[in-house]
Parts: structure tokens; C-alpha cells; sequence
């Protein structure tokens, strides 16, 4: 609980009461304790009697109105219980007779939790005191119902029975309702109006009080497991709200909206929506309606069909057999003329086939000539293309040839130029102009060598005016 319930520890104060015997008693490790039970319980009253207050909502059950100061009974829904009690004074107060708050009334129970410690001879007892009470209205059932309709379309439980497939004409109808209801009564004039001829299951159960929703769902779960039943009714007549409810639990359409044969709901008048209505493969207003909903087709009607159709079978062939047989009789009165008549008729077929054979042989060596030559023409055309685009890439090339050969001329006549240029910086001939002269031997080999020179005695000065005898000098004349 929410803060704790705060105990003292036996030995840390005086007992509360004369004769406790928790003083100098032995705990177990890891446990605070021992403590008195009577005070344990009495912290344990306070504690819950501090929580706060609130309202409930729920099925009264169990419900006693004795003699003694206490009103005593259950508040139960699909999920739990609680135990209630309500002093007689207060319940007197609400101006609730015995009548109106019995067991199956939807109730709006206000107070909080209570304690009984007990005593030596008396028990203990939790329970919800009461402090004020009240019969739902169908405010707030229609509010929890709209919450669990809310809850039940969020977890997509509306559809599955809806992907159900149904067949027009079952063979085995289960049915869930109370036994010698209207209900019933009107779901088997509904069916007589259908003149249906199957089988129904049928699985009773309470439809009006706490005991009703699990009782009907447990009938669902049974007639699914029926061999051959292909459809499940769930039908009862109208009501209030409140006495609806049960087709309203959140167990019983959780069943239906899993069950794997189609369910048909039919609860209450057109006005009423439970939300078995909502979970249910089809819903309808009335047991009347659910019958033709579970029986597609009028049988009579489709029977009435059925023979006329026969009829009218039966009839035409007993025409096509008189009409055969006389034309077989004709055909065995003058068989001659009968085989010369299609033998006509084979002839000409046989004509009409060769001259279409021949226009068709013409059509199609027409159709071959006028591809042959479709054919022609675009390769005439491709090759022209061709020409054309190759004669003006070959006009491009030849400017671009002539360009190249006189930038290529151009190129040549400045190279001969630099290398004439440099011929002529490097003949003799110029050299000679400059004032120099070059020693030639006998065979006209150019003298490098004074010594060579000596040795030949005789040699030629070329000069840039001509060649002119010489000689060395000896030493005398040198000096000389």
C-alpha cells in the first residue's frame, strides 16, 4: 500500500493490552517482528481506511438485508469481486426497497475500504463499506459500454467474423437462447416463413442475469465444435439496458469474435445495440430477421423455381426428341434424295472452300510483294543515308587534309630556313672571309699539326680570295 503500514516492533513500548506476550519474543532474520496480531490488524484498519474514497460499478450479488445493522452483498464484473457491506441506517437512507436491489442489478456502490480486525471468537473480514448507493442508469452503463466498444475497435475484434464466409442455405443451424422464449418462438416462425427443412442445434441458456454471459459464451464455444452446424444465432427479446447487459460482456464478445463460424446476433428491438452487435458476423433487430439472415433464399420460392425450371427442362426436350424423331423419319422415307441434297451441299461447300483457298493464295503473295519491296525501299533509304552521311564526313576530312598540309609546309620551310642558318654559321668559307687561313697538304688535308707542317715542307695557305703557296721557315731565317 501506498506509504507503508508502520509497526513497532515488540519490546519498543508497552503492549497495548494486558496479557500480550510479545515482549522478549524471537523474530526471523531478515523480518522486522514479532508483532502483536491484534495491533497488526488494527494498523491495518487504519491504514486501508485512510485510502480514498470512491465509486464503484458493478452487479450486485449475494445480496442480504437481515435483521442485523448490516447490509451485506458482492460487486462483480468480468474481471473480479469485492465484498460490500453498508450499515442498515445508510441503506435505508438511498429509498432502495428489496425489490429493486436484488441479485443481476447493475449498481453505483460509494465508500471505502474497511477492516475487521476480528476478535478471539470472531473471524476477520475485508470489506468495501458503503456509504452510499444507487442502480446504475443507463448513463453509466452506456458509458462502460462505450468504453468497451472503444477497446474492442482498438484491438480490431469487430472484424473477424465480418471475413467470415456464409452459406446462402445451411444444412445445421445452432441456436443460443432461453428455453420457451419468445425469441425462440420467433426465429422458428421466421424459419417456417423461410420453409427451410434443416436441422437446429439448440443450446439454452439463461440470457438475463450474472450467470448469462459466461453461459452463453460456453454455448458458443460448444455449438463450434458441433459437427456441421454452418451458422450460430444468438437471440433474445428486448429490454432496458440493464437487461441487456449481458450480451454487453467483454468475455462473451471476445468468444464470439474468435469463434470460426459465422454468429448472427438478434438481441433485443431495433432501438437496442449491444455490443455482441458489433462483434458479430451479422446483427440483426429482430429473432425474425435473424432468421432470414442465416436463410438466404425463400426455399419455397426456390423450390417453385426449381419445378418450373424442370418443367420447362422436361418440356423442351420431349420437343427436341419429336423434332428429331421427324426428321429421322423423313431421312428414312427418301434416304436417295436426302444424300443427293448434301451432296449438293458438300459440292458447293467444296467450291466456295478452292475459291477462297485461290483469293486467299493471291492475298497473300500481294501482301509478301508489298513487304518485299517495303523492304527495298527502306534499304534504298538506309543506303542513301549512308552515302550522304559518309560524302560529308569526306568533305570534312579533305578540308581538315588541306589545312594539315599547309601547316605541315609551313612548319618544313621554317625548319630548312633554321637549318640553312645554321649551315652557314658553320662553313669554313665564312670563317676565311674573317681574316683566317687553312694549311693544306699536298693531297689538299687540312695541316693541324706544326710539326706536320715542318714535315711537308711545302704546303698551300687557302685563303677567302684563293689558294697561295708557302713553306716553313727555318730557324736562321726566323730569326732573320
Amino acid at each position: 500500500m501506498n506509504g507503508g503500514v508502520r509497526l513497532e516492533a515488540a519490546g519498543d513500548r508497552p503492549a497495548a493490552a494486558p496479557g500480550a506476550a510479545e515482549a522478549g519474543a524471537t523474530g526471523v532474520p531478515g523480518y522486522p517482528g514479532p508483532y502483536a496480531v491484534g495491533r497488526y490488524a488494527a494498523r491495518l484498519r487504519e491504514r486501508l481506511r485512510e485510502l480514498a474514497r470512491v465509486c464503484l460499478i458493478g452487479e450486485a450479488t449475494g445480496v442480504r438485508i437481515g435483521a442485523g445493522p448490516n447490509v451485506y452483498f458482492e460487486l462483480r464484473d468480468a474481471d473480479g469481486a469485492i465484498p460490500c457491506a453498508m450499515w442498515r441506517t445508510d441503506f435505508e437512507r438511498q429509498g432502495l426497497s428489496a425489490d429493486e436491489f436484488r441479485d443481476g442489478v447493475e449498481v453505483v456502490a460509494a465508500g471505502g475500504c474497511d477492516f475487521y480486525p476480528g476478535s478471539a471468537s470472531a473471524s476477520p473480514r475485508f470489506a468495501f463499506r458503503v456509504e452510499q448507493l444507487r442502480l446504475a442508469g443507463e448513463g453509466d452503463l452506456l458509458a462502460r459500454l462505450a468504453r468497451l466498444r472503444r477497446q474492442l475497435a482498438a484491438e480490431g475484434l469487430f472484424e473477424p467474423q465480418k471475413l467470415l464466409p456464409r452459406r446462402v442455405l445451411p444444412r445445421r443451424i445452432g441456436v443460443v437462447t432461453a428455453d420457451g422464449s419468445a425469441a425462440r418462438r420467433d426465429f422458428l416462425a421466421g424459419l417456417e416463413r423461410r420453409a427451410w427443412r434443416g436441422t437446429i442445434v439448440w443450446a439454452y441458456a439463461p440470457v438475463q442475469d450474472r450467470r448469462a454471459a459466461p453461459a452463453i459464451a460456453a454455448a458458443v464455444r460448444d455449438l463450434a465444435a458441433f459437427a456441421g452446424v454452418e451458422a450460430i444465432v444468438v437471440t433474445r427479446g428486448g429490454g432496458s439496458i440493464a437487461d441487456l447487459w449481458a450480451f454487453c460482456d467483454e468475455t462473451l464478445c471476445r468468444t464470439v469474435a474468435l469463434t470460426p463460424i459465422p454468429v448472427i446476433s438478434a438481441v433485443g428491438h431495433e432501438v437496442d445495440r449491444t455490443l455482441i452487435d458489433d462483434v458479430a458476423a451479422v446483427s440483426c433487430s429482430t429473432p425474425t430477421h435473424a432468421a432470414e439472415a442465416a436463410v438466404g433464399i425463400d426455399c419455397a420460392a426456390a423450390r417453385a423455381a426449381l419445378s418450373v425450371a424442370a418443367r420447362t427442362i422436361d418440356s423442351a426436350g420431349r420437343s427436341a426428341v419429336l423434332v428429331r424423331a421427324r426428321e429421322l423419319a423423313g431421312h428414312s422415307r427418301a434416304p436417295r434424295e436426302h444424300l443427293s441434297r448434301h451432296r449438293r451441299r458438300l459440292h458447293q461447300l467444296a467450291r466456295e472452300l478452292r475459291a477462297a483457298t485461290s483469293r486467299g493464295r493471291s492475298m497473300r503473295l500481294e501482301f509478301q510483294r508489298r513487304i518485299a519491296l517495303t523492304v527495298m525501299r527502306r534499304k534504298a533509304e538506309a543506303e542513301e543515308r549512308r552515302i550522304a552521311a559518309e560524302r560529308r564526313a569526306l568533305v570534312g576530312r579533305t578540308g581538315s587534309l588541306a589545312d594539315s598540309a599547309e601547316r605541315a609546309g609551313e612548319r618544313r620551310a621554317t625548319a630548312v630556313a633554321a637549318f640553312a642558318a645554321a649551315l652557314r654559321a658553320h662553313d669554313p668559307e665564312r670563317t676565311l672571309e674573317r681574316g683566317y687561313a687553312l694549311a693544306l697538304d699536298a693531297r689538299g688535308e687540312p695541316l693541324t699539326d706544326p710539326l706536320a707542317v715542318r714535315r711537308a715542307g711545302k704546303f698551300d695557305l687557302r685563303l677567302a680570295g684563293g689558294t697561295v703557296p708557302a713553306r716553313p721557315l727555318d730557324s736562321t731565317q726566323e730569326e732573320r
